[in-house]
Order: structure tokens, then sequence, then C-alpha cells
């Protein structure tokens, strides 16, 4: 029994250490429902000055940067950054508006993000319209996106790796406050979701609009590159069940070999 005991003893002590930290993160990535994402590099750190007015002129920057730019209320301004696998994007804005007493009533604004295809993501939550009042200096927007796959069926919407685009605009305002002049922010930061929302396979190249070399794919890679999408912490959650199973059956072996013996030996005529 004390052989029985200590193996499984082992085998719990080597589910802690294999499978605490996975489901330490699964616990604290559940228990926290508002988007607390993490920038990808490193403090937030200076991007593009200028806005492009469409997908193809959209201005790129890295995660944990902060684009800017000036434009005319009404206009539409895009940027694009790259997200790669398993990653969970969170795209902020702050616009600031034209002083109040040259403005004649509400606005409201609204940023939408769209994948390496041009698919409208759906916002996991964060307020990605709202409204600005008259008297208002800025206005500040929030979308979280689901997780980034490394590969997804055909007919689904699901985020895949390469460029995000996030186009920010006016959606309504008094006609006599077009074409005031505004000023905009807009970044991008990702929380590492691990294994949780690992798939099998993976992309070819991820989905880089306009990208016909690998140089410019890399080009507009994130800071560490593209991930091949193989790796994920569900090979800890594997090679964990793998040792667990394997003491199981030594500790059954053991028990059954241990009940079958008698419990007492005859002496030897």
């Amino acid at each position: 029994m004390r052989t029985v005991r200590t193996m499984l003893a082992a085998a719990a002590l080597a589910g802690a250490a294999l499978l605490g930290p996975a489901a330490s993160a699964g616990v604290a990535d559940s228990a926290t429902p508002t988007p607390s994402g993490s920038a990808s590099g490193a403090a937030s750190e200076a991007g593009p000055t200028e806005a492009g007015t469409s997908f193809r002129t959209a201005a790129f920057f890295k995660q944990g940067q902060q684009a800017t730019a000036q434009a005319s209320t009404g206009d539409y301004l895009y940027g694009v950054f790259p997200a790669d696998t398993g990653e969970r994007p969170t795209v902020t804005a702050t616009v600031t508006l034209p002083e109040a007493a040259l403005r004649h009533g509400s606005s409201t604004w609204r940023i939408d993000v769209y994948d390496g295809l041009r698919r409208r993501q759906p916002c996991m939550y964060g307020m990605q319209s709202r409204p600005a009042a008259k008297e208002a200096s800025t206005v500040e927007l929030a979308c979280t996106l689901r997780p980034v796959r490394a590969a997804a069926d055909t007919w689904s919407n699901d985020p895949l790796p390469g460029s995000y685009f996030v186009r920010l605009t006016v959606t309504g305002l008094p006609e006599e406050d077009s074409g005031q002049p505004f000023s905009a922010r807009v970044g991008a930061t990702s929380r590492d979701m691990g294994g949780a929302y690992a798939t099998d396979g993976a992309l070819s190249v991820p989905l880089v609009p306009g990208a016909t070399t690998p140089e410019t794919v890399e080009a507009r890679a994130p800071e560490d590159g593209w991930s091949s999408g193989w790796w994920s912490d569900r090979w800890l959650w594997t090679a964990a069940g793998g040792v667990l199973a394997a003491l199981a059956g030594v500790g059954g072996y053991v028990l059954t070999r241990g009940s079958g013996r008698p419990s007492r030996v005859p002496p030897a005529v």
C-alpha cells in the first residue's frame, strides 16, 4: 500500500505541475469579463500620423502603437494592424471633437473591424458605437474581437491570422457640422488566449491583402513574426494526460497484483 500511496502522490504532483499554469490561465480568463488585454509589444509607442481613406490605403500600425490622424467630420479613416493565432485583439479609438461652440448638436461615432478577407468581425464586448453630447470634448470607443484561430471552415466567419482593418467614422450628426475638423487616436492590443481556442491545421499564409511575396507578408507581421500555428498549451494538457494515464495504469497493476497474493505464506516442510 505504501507503494500505491507513493504513486498516487506522484501522479497528483505531476498533474498539478503540468496542468497548474494552464488551469490558472483559464480561471483567470473566465473571471475577467472586461477587456484587459496587454499589448503584444512593450509600452505604447508612436505609430503613423495619417490614416487611409479606404482599405487599399489603410495606414499600417503594429499592436502597442498609437496611430493618429486629423480629418474632417464625415470622412472615413482606415488603419490596419496584424493579429496572430491565439490572440484576442482589443481595438480602441479616441476622437477629439471640434469645439463645442462650433457644433450644432450631438454626434454618434463608430468603429468597425474587418479581417484580411474584408469580413466585418463582431465585437465580443466594448462600446463599438457611442454618442457624444454637444458639450463633450472627446468620445472613446472599444471593440474586443473573438480569439484568432489558426484555421476555420470556409463557411465560417471565425477570425484568422493576418491583417485587421479598423474603420472610424461618424454615423450621425447635424448637417451643419459636416466637414468640421477633428483628430483621432487608434490602437490595438491583444491578450494571449493559449490553447483554449486552438484548432487543428493552419493557413498556408496569413491573410494579408496585397501581399504577393513572402517579404511583403513578413513586412506586415507582428513584431515576433507569424507563428506556425501548430504550438499551443494543449500540448501540455496532452502530455499531462499521458503521464497521469501511465501512472494510473501502473497503480492499477500494483493493486491487482497485490490482491492475488496469499496473506500468509505457509512454512516450508
